[in-house]
């Protein structure tokens, strides 16, 4: 009787810890997947209007264009080249799973195909994707706490990103150390063969806009160190009204606003 007693016990405790230990593990993925989404959504805001400079390196040259931006909601996003004036009214609209570009040198708005998301977005080391689907890494991941430590009284969280069996991406994994002030310090793209293949860092950080954020970061190739894009930020503005209009293909062709 009593080997009975035990052997229930002990079959009840065993079954015990796993259902404590899987509760845990979907907690971990949840909180995980919260860091995320919240990180995105204070860098963007529910809306936002944004004077940007960025820097092409490269080992024998430089370019430097200045930029402004507005986003709205989740999908919603439109970047215009203000400098140099060469390459002013050069624009790129995305509207949910959309992107466009426009020149004015050949008066055309090209669709983004999907097969071009991948390639360079205005010559930088940014890709069409990068700057088109922020949530992809929201909804077609998931995600789990690698580490989490404390940095000058700050708490940082390492989160691993593993995207779903059926997911249209391109990466195998991305692991981005996320501050508990929502910052992000560090993006990681690592290939389908788990080989670190590009890094976003953020150089500085500081209150801008009523918040804080990344200031400037830059984005680095494994295989070409040498050469980089660095994003800064001059000014931007959060919660600001912003017409329907402005994320037109009509607005991308003839600024009005």
């Amino acid at each position: 009787m009593i080997i009975v007693q035990y052997v229930m016990f002990t079959r009840n405790l065993i079954l015990l810890l796993s259902s404590l230990l899987a509760a845990s593990a979907m907690a971990d993925e949840r909180d995980a997947a919260t860091i995320v989404k919240d990180a995105i959504d204070h860098w963007r805001g529910l809306s936002s209007e944004t004077v940007m400079t960025m820097v092409i390196h490269r080992p024998d040259w430089e370019r430097t264009m200045t930029m402004r931006g507005w986003t709205k909601g989740d999908d919603r996003s439109l970047v215009r080249v203000l400098e140099p004036r060469k390459d002013r009214g050069n624009g790129t609209l995305t509207d949910d799973n959309s992107m466009w570009s426009y020149s004015p040198k050949v008066n055309r708005v090209i669709k983004i195909p999907s097969s071009m998301m991948g390639q360079s977005w205005m010559g930088s080391d940014f890709s069409n994707k990068d700057v088109a689907r922020a949530d992809d890494i929201v909804d077609q991941y998931d995600h789990s706490i690698l580490s989490s430590e404390d940095v000058d009284g700050i708490r940082i969280y390492e989160i691993e990103a593993i995207p779903h069996e059926d997911a249209a991406v391109v990466w195998g994994r991305e692991v981005l150390s996320i501050r508990d002030d929502h910052v992000v310090t560090t993006h990681k793209f690592y290939d389908q063969d788990g080989e670190l293949v590009k890094t976003l860092t953020s150089l500085e950080i500081g209150e801008m806009g009523g918040r804080v954020v990344a200031k400037r970061q830059r984005m680095s190739k494994v295989e070409t160190p040498d050469e980089w894009t660095e994003i800064q930020v001059v000014s931007v503005d959060y919660e600001v009204e912003l017409k329907d209009s402005l994320f037109t293909l009509s607005n991308l062709r003839n600024p009005r606003e």
